[in-house]
């Protein structure tokens, strides 16, 4: 059986082939087996985006895939909304992962604080934006009938899964009180690292940093299987 498999969900408007994305997952390569996916309505993947809401079924589909391939270990690493889905995902499905790291995360939804935010919402929101958000290459769904729970009402039922939150200190989209607050509400043994000069999700990744977050995903990934 093998060992290791990290299942990564990645940021609004990304997919697996973007260059930072793939720099990303080469280097989680290197620790283990790797199960990349395009969120619905992003990439390859066909459907409309949901930005978040029902992608949690898609990352669902990622951690059965890795399991049926045989791994031992399963972890989910997730970026900016692919964060958001990594954190639902892990409180909210029957088969959790081993262990879930949330990286660039949003606490709560509608978030307008910065201007990087308000471009997105305008993206959502607005006729233009949304054709604009086509030419990215993102298939926009209708808005929500319903809000779903945000990460920050659910944190404090991904325990006793081990739990990383990152956060860059610079980051431009959610500022680094989305990270505090996901890292007070899920309590436990829950790990928050802020990450000084860094700033949002797979574009600010380092090798670095990939090491560490992978290293530790390992590490508090090992005896999960007695926790499942």
């Amino acid at each position: 059986m093998t060992e290791l498999a990290f299942v990564v969900g990645h940021g609004f408007t990304n997919h697996v082939r973007k260059p930072f994305v793939s720099r990303v997952l080469r280097r989680f390569a290197a620790h283990g087996g790797v199960v990349a996916l395009d969120f619905r309505g992003h990439g390859r993947s066909g459907g409309s985006s949901t930005v978040g809401r029902d992608e949690v079924h898609d990352l669902a589909a990622g951690v059965s895939l890795a399991r049926d391939l045989g791994y031992r270990r399963v972890v989910t690493v997730g970026f900016s909304m692919g964060a958001s889905i990594a954190l639902r995902h892990a409180a909210l499905h029957e088969d959790r992962p081993d262990a879930v790291a949330a990286v660039s995360a949003p606490s709560r939804w509608w978030v307008r604080d910065t201007p990087a935010m308000r471009r997105v919402h305008w993206l959502l929101e607005q006729p233009h934006g949304r054709l604009a958000a086509r030419a990215l290459g993102v298939r926009l769904g209708p808005p929500w009938s319903a809000t779903p729970e945000s990460p920050l009402e659910v944190a404090h039922r991904i325990a006793p899964t081990p739990l990383l939150i990152v956060h860059g200190e610079q980051d431009h989209y959610f500022g680094p009180a989305h990270a505090v607050a996901l890292h007070r509400a899920a309590g436990g043994d829950a790990e928050l690292w802020l990450e000084p000069g860094v700033r949002h999700a797979e574009s600010a990744m380092t090798p670095v940093l990939v090491d560490r977050i992978a290293t530790w995903l390992a590490r508090h990934s090992l005896g999960s299987t007695d926790r499942r």
